[in-house]
Formats: structure tokens, C-alpha cells, sequence
């Protein structure tokens, strides 16, 4: 990604890879619908076995809104990373950079601690346009907010 680096959205903004979301919890409905819909209409099985119909497709929809959890949402006071299965809490400061390479499944946030944090809300996946607009913004934000010295290499 090139160093562009546009001025910062207004504080608070949310960041989600919106057509994965709405393409997961429409996935999720259907599935459970359907799983359901099939469970009821079959007549030869008993109840138990429909009660297992619909319960395993409750955990197959659970499992796709589980994946369409994740976005980054930066406030006033720092950003909140939430993946698939956690929440990470960051103060500007601690986020020396952010990176999204060709190629790259997700945003990854190179930490003040040495380590990279996946940042799953930022993803080019089906709208790879809109996901490099959002980690420039994001950059920006970080740009303008971090309050490390000026040694820390941006891009």
C-alpha cells in the first residue's frame, strides 16, 4: 500500500468488512432456516432427532455470526480490536504502525511491545477497495494520535 495518508476520519469510527458481515448473517439465517425447515418436514424421525437438527444448525449458524464478530473501532482514548473469538483494548501510543500488504488476509497492527496484533475488522477479502480506504484511515488516525517519537517509522 503506498504511503498515502489522508486526514483522519471524526472520532468515534468503526471499521467492518460490511459485505462479509451482511454475506455471513445471511449465510447463518438460511442455514438455520433451512436445517430447520428440513427437521420439521421430515416425518419418519422423532423429536429427539429433530431437536438435534435444529440444535446442530444453531452451532453452524453460530459459528458463521461468530466470524462475522470482527471490526476495529477507534474512540478518543485508542482502538478496540475485536476478532473472531477476543477484544483487545490499545491507547494510541501503543500502535507504532499499521500494515496492510498485497496480499494480506487482514490489517496486522505492528505493537510498542514488539509483537503484531491481526485487526480481522479490516479485511480486502470481497471488497478489497473499501478495506485499503479504511487501513489508510486508520493510519491517519493512528498518524495524527500516537504519541510516539518522531524515530518511529510510518507507512
Amino acid at each position: 500500500m503506498p504511503d498515502v495518508t489522508p486526514s483522519p476520519p471524526a472520532l468515534p469510527v468503526t471499521f467492518r468488512p460490511g459485505r462479509t458481515r451482511a454475506v455471513l448473517r445471511a449465510a447463518a439465517l438460511a442455514i438455520f432456516v433451512v436445517i430447520s425447515l428440513i427437521a420439521v418436514l421430515l416425518e419418519q424421525i422423532g423429536p429427539g432427532e429433530k431437536i438435534s437438527f435444529v440444535f446442530t444448525a444453531a452451532l453452524l449458524a453460530g459459528v458463521l455470526l461468530l466470524l462475522a464478530r470482527p471490526k476495529v473501532v477507534a474512540d478518543e482514548a485508542g482502538v478496540t480490536v475485536v476478532n473472531i473469538a477476543s477484544r483487545r483494548r490499545l491507547a494510541w501510543a501503543e500502535i507504532l504502525r499499521v500494515n496492510l500488504r498485497p496480499g494480506d488476509p487482514w490489517v496486522f497492527l505492528d505493537l510498542s511491545d514488539g509483537t503484531s496484533l491481526p485487526a480481522l475488522g479490516i479485511q480486502p477479502g470481497i471488497a478489497k477497495q473499501h478495506a485499503i480506504a479504511d487501513a489508510r484511515a486508520l493510519r491517519a488516525l493512528v498518524a495524527a494520535r500516537s504519541t510516539a517519537g518522531p524515530e518511529t517509522p510510518r507507512g
